[in-house]
């Protein structure tokens, strides 16, 4: 068959290719028996057939060696280990000797069993370097994008093409894919980026559906492209001469990209943005930008086999093949094909499924949506606000967003691609608007808190302000998928790769220049002024602060050294935060506000005299009341503060975790090592500078267990701790030694963590140990989900959930209605509505016979309800005419009367 053909045919030239590409030709691309005679005859076979050189071969060998003394027992065959073997020397030199999809074939795994045994070599601290994990997780998330891309493309395909001819039309398909996988590895530097890679995917579709056969196509395309323009097929060759000046431009049709967009829930202005810059340009590199023609499947070949050589990664085009390198097993095709569903009725309409692309559609689609009534200038409240200010901070903002934007795009672009600053700012616009919302609803909160207007020390915070733009840019490139947490918050390229491919947090810190103590006083009050956030952002979010907590606040120039020296040693408390509040629930009534007006110095910053503060903002910001006689102390930083309560509980979960995996036979330990932990962040944080709080966990906990007799080694700390949330092997195999030297864990226990802490440590040796510090009380999350369902008040059986924005498209409900009912069965019918009024009849009637007996009502079956409309708790008459809410609210009001009046019958029968 054609697609075996080609196989072979490719493979011959990357073979032939990649002898020619490699950088260690000189040192001689043959390898020689003779030379190798020391080593296994199988394993030099299988190193001539992929070419590496002799420096690979040997540094494959000797690590094959380490992993057979290290691993009891090697569950892969010998072959297939060499083959990880080499590919993990090969990336350690940077040695361009063979590609992945070659190595693939030659030991006949697929991508993630590859990766999953690469992985598993890594049996001692050193076995497998940072530089090859971070080359891991490239390759895997860009797997994963172009699977999910593929399975798209064939859903796609099958609603644009005819099924007239197969063969023409698998063709035209493979062409199309093979087109696509050059564009993106031309257009973009981060090909693991799944919306613009759709979007580049769409922009393919366009092009090819514009010059293909009629026939081959499906009457909603055909109809949609025939508007604009003829086929080219229909063109005679007398009027070709006076066709040749009319496509000078490499326009889009933008009926028929609507077209494709609409079935695809993709917003049409940023595919069009795609297509007017990256892709124009790439075309206009293949010289097909003007031509009417299919470009030659040869020629794509040829120039995509050229830049998957050089990148030495997976063939893309094997998708198309269904190669077996390239399936994912089947369970794990079936997760992303399955959808959550309920127990829908046959009348229901069938749920589409969440696949990684719809996800990502959709999470767009409701941000934009969030913002459509939101604008690029400030809205007219929060305009007066800003005329409010004894200083008008209006102009002030608009420039830092001008200056701030040229940077983000520019940055923006240099990470994605050439092409993409205009897609930076979109970006940067949607983060502009959801910034001037969020701003507006917290001014909104503080004046309702503090009663007061003028808020011209805060809207003058140039640190609150970028603060906040960054948060409100770092949720819209979650939203995006361009920011996630795969390398568990560290950013680098690979080595010699000078151009940042990673916009992970905290790249938009890098961008705006903000310290990361200072970007963590806003989250807070950014999830809870801004109620549409979905639980995934929030999450997001919250995984950002936790990072911070954990590393990127105490690296070296951060202010967070300065204000803890100013808290020890300037006159103010001499504890950050008492180990005696650890037992209290995680409250506080602290804003943003509060946290960025909070004194930086002692006794010389307070809040500003407009914003007096409430009794209960008093009482968070003043220190405690001080024992007569003794010397009042100057007040502590709010922000430091409440920095320290989350960071304790923080390191609890953490330590708590831990402790599951190792210490559950002795959980008389657990208290111990908390209490070493918690000395050494509170007496000690000079040990956090520019590491990680995990770091000194794992130190505490071998610590104590060496001062115990509890043989527990570092090797299996570390195994245990690799498979926490999370965590990146980074944390234990880069740690800071002395100045500018990093080493092991082992190598900073013994020469950092002991010495400096020997004395506190072998005192829980003696009989009399320092007294345990409290446990920290552990939230199940710090953030409510603004999106869960509330009780109503006065009612334990009526739940409530925020309105949905009737802006949004029906098909991102479920099911797809904008009146969501959920008592635990499906509805189609309208006789369903009918049998839930007659049930909540029957429940006011239940109500009343309770009176009657002078027993509680017993509640019904929890509710929740979404509907068009808030409900009424007065009992006033809702603006719909739903007998169901009018019935709710009739309830309600039914019932607080019958509270009120059996109090007074209580009172009353007290006096008698």
């Amino acid at each position: 068959m054609p697609p075996k053909k080609r196989n072979s045919q490719t493979q011959s030239k990357e073979v032939k290719s990649a002898e020619s590409v490699s950088p260690d030709k000189k040192e001689g691309p043959e390898l020689s028996f003779k030379k190798h005679r020391d080593k296994d005859a199988e394993f030099v076979t299988l190193c001539k057939s992929l070419h590496v050189t002799d420096l690979v071969c040997d540094r494959a060998w000797a690590l094959w060696k380490t992993v057979q003394e290290s691993m009891d027992e090697i569950a892969d065959s010998q072959k297939r280990v060499w083959g990880a073997c080499l590919f993990v020397s090969g990336t350690e030199v940077d040695v361009a000797c063979f590609t992945l999809t070659q190595v693939l074939k030659a030991v006949r795994l697929n991508v993630k069993q590859f990766v999953s045994l690469v992985r598993k070599l890594d049996v001692n601290l050193d076995t497998i370097s940072t530089k090859v994990n971070s080359a891991l997780t490239r390759l895997e998330k860009k797997y994963d994008v172009s699977l999910a891309l593929y399975q798209r493309f064939e859903k796609t395909c099958k609603n644009i093409f005819a099924l007239a001819s197969d063969d023409q039309q698998r063709e035209t398909m493979r062409r199309c894919w093979t087109m696509f996988l050059l564009a993106k590895g031309r257009a973009l530097q981060m090909e693991d980026d799944l919306v613009i890679s759709f979007q580049l995917l769409l922009c393919t579709l366009e092009l090819f559906i514009k010059r293909c056969p009629p026939d081959l196509l499906q009457p909603l395309y055909k109809s949609a492209i025939s508007k604009v323009q003829s086929p080219p097929t229909r063109t005679s060759r007398r009027s070709q001469s006076k066709a040749k000046p009319r496509p000078l431009e490499p326009e889009v049709d933008l009926p028929l990209l609507k077209t494709l967009c609409k079935d695809n829930e993709c917003n049409v202005e940023e595919v069009r943005n795609v297509y007017q810059t990256s892709f124009s340009a790439f075309l206009d590199s293949l010289d097909l930008s003007r031509s009417p023609d299919f470009p030659q499947a040869k020629d794509l070949n040829q120039q995509y086999d050229e830049h998957y050589l050089k990148s030495r990664d997976i063939d893309g085009r094997l998708f198309f093949d269904g190669d077996e390198t390239v399936l994912a097993p089947k369970v794990e095709i079936s997760q992303v094909e399955r959808t959550p569903k309920k127990n829908l009725s046959d009348e229901d309409a069938l749920i589409p499924p969440q696949t990684p692309v719809r996800a990502a559609m959709t999470s767009i689609q409701q941000l934009r949506g969030d913002l459509t009534s939101s604008g690029d200038q400030p809205s007219t409240n929060l305009a007066t606000y800003f005329k409010n200010c004894t200083v008008d901070p209006t102009q002030d903002v608009l420039k830092r967003l001008e200056t701030l934007g040229q940077a983000f795009s520019r940055r923006f672009g240099e990470a994605v691609g050439p092409h993409c600053v205009v897609l930076g700012w979109q970006r940067f616009k949607l983060g502009v608007r959801l910034y001037y919302k969020i701003m507006e609803a917290m001014l909104k909160s503080e004046e309702k808190r503090l009663s007061v207007q003028n808020f011209s020390k805060l809207l003058n915070d140039s640190t609150f302000h970028t603060s906040l733009l960054a948060c409100a840019l770092e949720v819209v490139m979650a939203t995006y998928g361009e920011s996630s947490f795969k390398t568990g918050g560290y950013n680098h390229s690979g080595a010699g790769d000078p151009v940042e491919t990673d916009l992970c947090f905290p790249w938009i810190l890098d961008v705006v220049e903000l310290p990361a103590f200072d970007f963590y006083k806003v989250i807070e009050s950014f999830i809870k002024a801004e109620p549409t956030l979905s639980k995934d952002i929030v999450k997001h979010l919250e995984t950002c602060e936790n990072l911070i907590m954990e590393r990127i606040a105490w690296r070296t120039d951060s202010p967070l050294f300065e204000l803890l020296k100013q808290e020890h040693g300037g006159g103010a408390a001499d504890q950050v935060e008492t180990p005696a509040s650890f037992s209290q629930p995680l409250q506080h009534n602290h804003t943003a506000a509060d946290l960025y007006l909070s004194p930086m110095r002692p006794g010389l910053r307070v809040l500003p005299p407009e914003s007096p503060p409430t009794p209960g903002s008093q009482a968070s910001s003043q220190p405690s009341a001080q024992p007569a006689g003794q010397t009042p102390r100057l007040p502590k930083s709010n922000s430091l503060s409440l920095f320290y309560k989350k960071l304790y509980r923080l390191a609890y979960t953490r330590l708590q975790i831990l402790c599951s995996y190792l210490l559950s036979s002795h959980p008389e330990l657990e208290p111990i090592i908390w209490t070493l932990f918690q000395h050494t962040l509170q007496h000690e944080h000079e040990l956090m500078r520019d590491r990680h709080l995990d770091q000194l966990m794992m130190s505490a906990m071998y610590a104590i267990c060496k001062v115990k007799s509890v043989d527990l080694r570092f090797k299996t700390i570390v195994t245990a701790y690799k498979n926490m949330p999370n965590t990146n092997q980074e944390t234990f195999k880069h740690v800071l030694i002395t100045e500018g030297k990093y080493d092991s864990i082992i190598i900073f226990y013994n020469v950092v963590f002991m010495q400096k802490l020997k004395t506190n440590i072998l005192q829980y040796a003696s009989t009399r140990p320092p007294p345990l510090s409290p446990i920290p009380q552990i939230p199940q999350s710090p953030y409510k989900f603004p999106n869960s369902p509330l009780r109503v008040p006065g009612s334990n059986n009526v739940y409530i959930s925020p309105l949905k924005s009737s802006r949004m498209s029906p098909g991102i409900m479920t099911p797809r209605s904008r009146m969501l009912v959920s008592i635990g069965e499906s509805f189609g019918l309208s006789n369903r509505f009918q049998k839930i009024n007659q049930m909540v009849n029957s429940g006011e009637r239940s109500f009343k016979r309770a009176l009657d007996l002078g027993s509680a009502p017993k509640p019904l079956k929890r509710l929740r309800f979404d509907v068009d409309g808030q409900d009424e708790a007065d009992g006033s008459k809702s603006g719909g005419d739903s007998t169901l809410i009018q019935k709710l609210a009739e309830m309600s009001s039914t019932r607080s009367r019958m509270q009120e009046q059996k109090m007074k019958e209580d009172a009353e029968s007290k006096k008698e």
